[in-house]
């Protein structure tokens, strides 16, 4: 299933390839940059999205996510209280902070909007120490969601974001991570959209001034340091036919508050503006119901075990043709999931993208004596 799966990624992204060739980007002032289509999981258009940079304060999104899991898995509450440490508290003094206080318990609640609306690095430790007990425990916790995810060139050494050469990430990598975000836990992803939080009678805005500019956008994360510059990931959801569709920017190394700003809504538009996402197949949609040969069923229903979605320059969804290729002739046993065939999407005649034909069902071998006769119909054909 999971090789199935890569597959069909694989061939997104194949697609991703051949659009950009028809549709150039948009010229963005970033060191790096990724535009991500969170709705069909391709990616639309980059920049070096593979060069490794320091994260600064985006990897308070890892420090969120880690979070999220342990509300989910019921190891925290929202209204849970928690010890401030002087290690917290001391946190560099010239960082972000949400002014936590050793004296003073705080909720976790509070805590996600200290770390997520006002990026508090004091924020991230007190959370990482709420979910694993110590800050190393939860760097060692955050590697290794990292590592689940597929993040191969990332590498966190604290739960903030603050300077560490062992501290590392690309803007491809941070999409994922930003896209799983919001696909695994959307409640608690709503806090990203927060304008303002106020704690210890300090108010302090949310960092992403894109929430004021666009109202189509419901977060994500900025960070910034020397090293770094000023980086932004914002998130939006505009109208998609009948639905709505997702795309994630991430822009790293501008040289300003401004210019993060102005190229990440630039992405956003100009992806939302000249590309649409297009569902072609629906999971255990059968697009065919073939022969099977030497089977308990007479034919298999083949189609696609996850919904096929592409995103395309408007205006090339309607000129997409499928051609089905079968490994005929389909013999049993087919197990359930088994590759069939391929289907190739063809424009203008040339092939723009490959996706793999699976059994929705499964095929037992049928007895001894109606394998016999599909054996002589075999070699009769």
């Amino acid at each position: 299933m999971r090789k199935l799966i890569a597959a069909l990624a694989a061939s997104v992204l194949a697609l991703s390839t051949a659009v950009a060739q028809t549709m150039p980007p948009p010229t963005v002032a970033a060191r790096s940059w990724l535009l991500l289509d969170a709705t069909s999981g391709q990616v639309i258009a980059s920049q070096d999205p593979n060069a490794r940079i320091e994260p600064a304060s985006l990897t308070k999104i890892m420090t969120a996510y880690l979070t999220f899991a342990a509300l989910k898995e019921k190891k925290l509450t929202l209204n849970q209280m928690i010890n401030v440490s002087v290690k917290a508290w001391k946190v560099d003094s010239s960082s972000s902070k949400m002014f936590i206080d050793p004296a003073t318990p705080v909720s976790v609640d509070d805590l996600l909007h200290g770390l997520m609306v006002q990026s508090g690095n004091d924020a991230a430790v007190a959370l990482a120490e709420a979910v694993a007990g110590d800050e190393s425990a939860f760097v060692f916790l955050m590697n290794r969601e990292a590592q689940r995810m597929g993040l191969k060139n990332t590498r966190f050494a604290n739960p903030h974001g603050l300077p560490h050469p062992d501290n590392f990430s690309t803007a491809h990598d941070l999409s994922v991570l930003a896209a799983r975000v919001i696909a695994d836990y959307p409640e608690y992803y709503k806090i990203d959209s927060v304008k303002s939080f106020t704690y210890n009678k300090i108010t302090q805005p949310n960092r992403n001034r894109l929430l004021w500019l666009d109202p189509t956008v419901d977060g994500m994360k900025t960070g910034h340091t020397e090293a770094a510059g000023f980086c932004m990931i914002a998130s939006a959801r505009r109208p998609n036919g009948s639905g709505q569709r997702r795309l994630i920017s991430v822009v790293l190394g501008t040289n300003s508050d401004q210019a993060r700003t102005q190229e990440s809504q630039k992405l956003l538009n100009w992806g939302f503006q000249n590309f649409e996402t297009v569902k072609l197949y629906a999971k255990g949609q059968a697009i065919q119901t073939p022969e099977v040969w030497k089977g308990s069923a007479n034919s298999v229903k083949i189609g696609f075990n996850s919904d096929v979605l592409v995103t395309v320059p408007k205006g090339v969804a309607g000129k997409m043709k499928p051609v089905l290729e079968r490994n005929d002739p389909l013999v049993a046993p087919l197990p359930l999931n088994s590759k069939v065939g391929t289907l190739k999407m063809m424009v203008d005649g040339k092939p723009v993208l490959e996706l793999p034909v699976v059994a929705l069902e499964e095929v037992p071998q049928a007895s001894i004596f109606g394998r016999a006769w599909d054996s002589m119909r075999l070699w009769l054909k």
